[in-house]
């Protein structure tokens, strides 16, 4: 290993072997795309439904999200049916994975023989990429694909701006990026409005950076409210010992992640603003709170800038398992709705982190499951639907431990997908030491529910009046 060639050529031999298996997996892909659609029409699925499924069990093989597998499936499709030159550079490793994807999205509209002419006008694997990066791999494909088809091109244009969006993504550092896809006018159009503002508000004296003012300027224009705090809820889930004892525990921000204990205890007693809901919790055991923010008045520090809502979520001190809201409803209720919400976090399909955008009973309502926490988890819509497909099933898996469900796909491998740690779970020690903890967590927070409630009986009357005026 001391040789520097010897390295180099090892890491190109490797890289090859990387486009030669991913070309691999993009045949056995389509393979199974193929063999599940036969079963599917044999068994008699319904046209539009066949086919339903296969992107998620290649996202489950390949340790990937659902979403992810499905652009995989379409990929393979594409090199392996329209566009054999681009794979055949794949396998030989002229082109990297990534690289061929861009061949393919750049063809997306195009017919499947076009998408074929140009394939062979390109002719990858002719080494007609050697050296090339990717805007000039993406500029040669987009131009061939207007030479072919440009009245269709024009089309996916005109088409575009049906798909607009906007998008939030964590970033470092309790940041976020928030993204939204425009058509080209709209977007110039805002940009601009932001930068005249920002540069107005600099001419004037204002201290902060541009970039700022115009951060700045979007929360408040889009809010309606300087900060952007606006009555919305926001929850943040921490230990008690986190919120009133200076505990380092990481706290959750739901929709964002973990994000550091000070930082939280800064934003409801003084800092930036966020908001919670205002409803208890269920449980036995270790302590954890459910809080936020939004608006202006009282909260859980001496001055904090708006009121804060503090609900009560316990765990049981061995496991950091939610104890369950059991109902004889069809629908989830909305407490028991905010509970799994909290409890799961992000989709439970495993390698999926999508939001949660449906409650799903894990063993189906029709067939007798119940309307309960045990029976309830967080999907994203994709993996609802997914999971409705013959031959996918989930239950739940009772256990000492978190809340786990078992999915089991057509082929009959089976999946686990347990639900993540709640602030404070962690905690080492035996199980009579996390014991012990719990038991002083709890006391702490019933010394302070009378503290609030004395506060309360002081501060009463004073804030009848506010409210009145």
């Amino acid at each position: 290993m001391g040789d520097a060639a010897a390295i180099v050529d090892e890491l190109r031999a490797l890289e090859d072997r990387k486009s030669a298996i991913a070309a691999r997996q993009a045949r056995l892909s389509v393979a199974l795309d193929l063999v599940r659609r036969r079963e599917q029409a044999a068994a008699g699925v319904p046209g539009d439904k066949i086919g339903a499924g296969v992107g998620a069990e290649i996202a489950l093989a390949r340790r990937e999200s659902p979403a992810k597998g499905c652009r995989l499936l379409g990929l393979a499709r594409a090199l392996v049916t329209e566009m054999p030159r681009t794979f055949a550079a794949l396998e030989t490793g002229q082109l990297n994975e990534w690289r061929a994807t861009l061949l393919v999205r750049e063809t997306a509209g195009l017919t499947a023989a076009d998408r074929t002419a140009v394939d062979e006008e390109l002719a990858p694997d002719a080494g007609t990429f050697d050296g090339a990066g990717d805007r000039t791999i993406t500029a040669a494909a987009r131009a061939a694909a207007y030479r072919r088809d440009p009245r269709t091109v024009t089309q996916r244009a005109a088409h575009a701006a049906t798909e607009r969006y906007v998008s939030v993504r964590p970033a470092p550092d309790t940041m976020c990026y928030l993204t939204a896809l425009l058509p080209a006018p709209q977007a110039v159009a805002v940009y601009s409005a932001l930068s005249r503002t920002a540069d107005a508000a600099r001419s004037d004296g204002d201290p902060r950076s541009r970039g700022q003012l115009m951060a700045d300027t979007l929360v408040d224009r889009t809010t309606g409210t300087p900060g952007g705090i606006s009555g919305i809820s926001i929850q943040l889930v921490m230990t008690d010992r986190t919120l009133f004892q200076g505990d380092s525990e990481p706290v959750r921000l739901q929709g964002y992640g973990v994000v550091p204990a000070g930082w939280a205890r800064a934003l409801l007693t003084g800092g930036t603003g966020d908001q919670a809901d205002d409803d208890s919790g269920q449980g036995t055991g270790n302590g954890a709170v459910s809080g936020g923010t939004g608006g202006s008045g009282g909260g859980v520090g001496s001055n904090p800038p708006f009121p804060v809502w503090l609900r009560r979520l316990y765990t049981a001190p061995a496991t950091g398992e939610l104890t369950a809201m059991d109902s004889r409803a069809r629908i989830f209720p909305a407490g028991l709705r905010r509970f799994i919400q909290t409890r799961d976090n992000t989709c439970r399909t495993p390698y999926c982190d999508a939001p949660i955008r449906h409650l799903d009973h894990v063993a189906p309502w029709h067939t007798g499951g119940p309307t309960a926490a045990t029976n309830g988890a967080g999907l994203c819509e994709a993996c609802n639907h997914t999971k409705e497909t013959p031959g996918w099933n989930a239950q739940p898996r009772p256990g000492p431990g978190r809340h786990t469900l078992q999915l089991n796909t057509p082929t009959g491998h089976t999946y686990h997908s347990t639900a993540p740690p709640l602030p404070g779970t962690s905690v080492g020690g035996s199980p009579r030491q996390r014991f012990n903890a719990a038991i002083s967590s709890d006391l702490v927070m019933a010394a302070r529910r009378r503290e609030v409630r004395h506060r309360a009986k002081i501060q009463g009357p004073r804030r009848k009046t506010r409210s009145a005026a």
